[in-house]
């Protein structure tokens, strides 16, 4: 069993990874200077987020009142803002899979409509998570959520109590809802509420937070439930006490099982536990300059940053090899990856040798596993799990040169295998691929021994 001190460890270094991988500074300065100029779908586009939605069918089916107030939110819609915030799950931190997220929840739009109507953010299934891509769609009462590849907003992971995680007007709020402790743990009283603060928990938040959904469900008290994993929950009584009722309190009343809570509302992931970026900040883990703009403008206001976080230089330097007993540069030469310190006919008379099964000069040795099993394989193969593909060609480009042709290796896999899963995320979105794994054509696949350009690989 793992201690409460590991397990907040390794959630903070899934957090880690997510910050370095999962939203590039190239998507955050794209998607911000197209929403800045109320270009909400191209700041989608920018984002890797499809738009499912026809405000014109909107208005003929929902009135021009609730279109209009959807128009507006989708164009101070920041997703990249959204994407920065959005569940994740371990081990990588990808998106987590077929997902229904409320982002706003606005009333019933006519007299037929039971239910309110949500502006939802979807997240395609483990097996069509290529390119790690979210949706943008309506979703209109319980008769939507009859549809299988359309199910009802998530209960749990929910964003229309915490429009600060993706509404740019509203990013400020993060400063005050973020669960940072207001007080320290010395001067809470109750050892549970201690002990929860230590791991993560935004417990000093729960009462207000609490007592929005309370107010959303058209309850003002009550209990709630917290999720604190998948067989522990927390029961909590939230009460308005105060001369002008407003005050919250909470008490934890119980640790019932999960089927006694069935009926009861469920405080948010997001309010449950403390923004990861304050967390990751206050222990040293991340530069303020590395996180998104808007949550750098709430987290560390007098942090001076501007524009999107920094990356590090893609290109690379000559390397050194040991060949022959001297210290020997590789490096790229055209475009192509090339030993510096020999004269292209000792390296030709080496390929030959090569090819009649010699054995290469330790610097064509190098070459050729840089271009099979490069020493950033696990960076490369990390954006292309987190759906950053220009960034893995950038780091494949500044490792072996932009007309390097790849041999069989592991980086050829990976590029193979991402580019067979942007196929498959294709077919899920044309609705071709049912409700299971598409089966791809085996013939696709290059040829073995078929050497291929990097670019050529990744299916566009």
């Amino acid at each position: 069993m793992h201690s409460p001190a590991a397990n907040a460890d390794s959630r903070l270094s899934l957090w880690r990874r997510v910050r370095e991988y999962a939203v590039p500074p190239s998507m955050i300065e794209t998607a911000t200077a197209r929403r800045v100029v109320g270009d909400w779908a191209g700041a989608c586009a920018a984002a890797r987020v499809d738009v499912d939605l026809d405000l014109r069918a909107v208005v003929r089916r929902h009135g021009r009142d609730l279109a209009a107030r959807l128009r507006t939110d989708l164009r101070h819609l920041a997703p990249d803002l959204l994407r920065w915030h959005m569940p994740r799950i371990a081990p990588d931190g990808l998106l987590r899979p077929g997902l229904t997220v409320s982002l706003a929840r606005y009333g019933p739009a006519d007299h037929d409509d039971a239910e309110p109507v949500h502006l939802v953010a979807r997240t395609p299934p483990a097996w069509a998570d290529a390119d790690q891509r979210i949706s943008l769609a309506l979703w209109a009462g319980s008769r939507a959520g009859r549809d299988r590849s359309h199910p009802q907003p998530d209960r749990r992971f929910r964003l229309d109590l915490h429009r600060h995680l993706w509404d740019a007007r509203r990013a400020d709020e993060l400063r005050t809802r973020s669960g940072a402790p207001q007080v320290t743990a010395d001067a809470c009283p109750d050892p549970t509420w201690a002990a929860l603060r230590q791991r993560g928990y935004a417990v000093h938040r729960w009462a207000t937070e609490a007592t929005l959904l309370l107010q959303a469900e058209r309850g003002a008290s009550g209990a709630v439930t917290v999720r604190l994993s998948p067989r522990r929950r927390l029961l909590l009584d939230v009460e308005s006490t105060g001369t002008d009722r407003r005050t919250p309190t909470a008490h934890i009343v119980g640790a019932p099982r999960a089927g006694r809570v069935a009926g009861l509302p469920v405080l948010p992931h997001a309010a449950t536990w403390m923004t990861p970026d304050l967390e990751l900040l206050h222990l040293g883990l991340i530069e303020a300059d590395r996180l998104h703009p808007l949550v750098a403008a709430a987290l560390a206001p007098h942090h001076p940053t501007v524009g999107a976080p920094a990356s590090p230089d893609p290109k690379a330097s000559p390397r050194l090899v040991a060949c022959r007993g001297a210290g020997h540069r590789i490096g790229l030469v055209n475009g192509v990856l090339t030993p510096l310190d020999h004269d292209p006919a000792e390296v030709h008379r080496e390929e030959l040798l090569v090819a009649l099964t010699g054995t290469p000069l330790p610097c064509l040795q190098a070459i050729d596993e840089a271009h099979r099993r490069p020493e950033s394989l696990p960076d490369i193969r990390a954006r292309l799990d987190h759906g950053d593909f220009a960034g893995a060609l950038a780091a494949v480009e500044a490792l072996l040169g932009p007309d390097a042709l790849l041999p069989d290796g592991k980086l050829r896999q990976e590029l193979d295998n991402a580019a067979l899963r942007r196929i498959t995320y294709g077919l899920f979105r044309a609705g071709l691929s049912g409700h299971g794994p598409a089966t791809c054509d085996r013939d696709w696949r290059p040829k073995r021994g078929h050497r291929s350009h990097p670019r050529h690989t990744i299916a566009r």
